[in-house]
């Protein structure tokens, strides 16, 4: 049986360092090997009744290892988080440290959770911002053309409102953002934008010296909206549960009735879960203003 040591990191991560018996893993060797036996297709066997002893001389140890991992891996990692009561927010980051024939292995697993962090005053820090501005809400309708000039005005207005109001929240707010999930978000961007460079035939050289910029300030640029973009969507969603705003059946329904295309519809019903989240945060923002 494995044994592990939890290691408190900073912002809501936790590392975990695990030592597994070589039993364990030369066990699960003897399970990956039989499996990938039953696979292999020989000239003169059917599929699944290759004997062993043939079978073994068509298999690399690198395969069998990297099955090894990928059932053993994932299994102690549910364990682990279900003894700790953890609740991941994103994939964990998971090392392999040793790994050598008859020694025990030692893995590292890195977890990313939801931060703590309290709320502010919502409601009052809200009618503070409105406050300031209720003498830009006064307006006179006037013919059409100066209607929809208005319309407009209006929806910028309620714009400024909104960002004045999260940029508030994250002032007044003390949110850490877990390594793992800037490490994340930042290789993600950074790959989208070496593909989308190469693209339009550019070199990442000369995309950066076009913006009179580096690659360390882009980093520090990039890490920045991670972490605001993130402490916003932990905000907006601790404000939904603490007001018990909710996405109802009728919501997603009305909004997928809304999909002509039949493929898009049945692509959006297929991520109703993701649908859920962004009409949440709608009706959270929608409730703010509302205030």
């Amino acid at each position: 049986m494995y044994k592990y040591k939890k290691i408190d990191k900073q912002y809501s991560t936790f590392e975990f360092e695990v030592n597994v018996p070589w039993i364990d893993i030369k066990n699960q060797y003897e399970i990956a090997s039989d499996k990938l036996i039953s696979q292999l297709e020989i000239q003169g066997f059917r599929k699944g009744k290759v004997p062993k002893s043939i079978g073994e001389k068509h298999l690399k140890k690198d395969n069998i290892y990297k099955e090894v991992i990928n059932e053993l891996f994932p299994r102690i990692f549910d364990e682990i988080i279900k003894k700790e009561a953890l609740r991941p927010i994103i994939n964990p980051k998971i090392e392999l440290v040793k790994a050598k024939e008859n020694e025990d292995w030692d893995i590292k697993i890195k977890i990313a959770t939801k931060p703590e962090f309290k709320l502010p005053d919502v409601k009052t820090l809200v009618q503070e911002i409105k406050n300031k501005h209720k003498k830009d809400d006064i307006w006179i309708p006037g013919k059409d053309k100066a209607q929809d000039e208005n319309d407009k005005n209006k929806e910028l207005h309620k714009q400024k409102i909104l960002n004045e109001i999260l940029t508030s929240f994250l002032q007044k707010t003390n949110i850490g953002i877990s390594e793992l999930i800037i490490e994340e978000e930042l290789n993600s961007r950074l790959s989208r934008l070496v593909d989308d460079v190469q693209k339009i035939g550019l070199t990442t050289e000369a995309y950066l010296k076009s913006k009179n910029t580096t690659m360390d300030e882009l980093k520090m640029k990039f890490t920045k909206e991670i972490e605001d973009t993130y402490k916003i969507e932990f905000l907006l969603n601790d404000i939904a549960d603490s007001e018990k705003i909710q996405v109802e059946t009728k919501d997603l329904e009305k909004l997928f009735e809304n999909i002509k295309d039949e493929a898009e519809k049945k692509a959006a019903r297929q991520n109703a879960y993701l649908y859920a989240a962004i009409l949440r945060k709608q009706k959270t923002i929608d409730y703010l203003l509302n205030l």
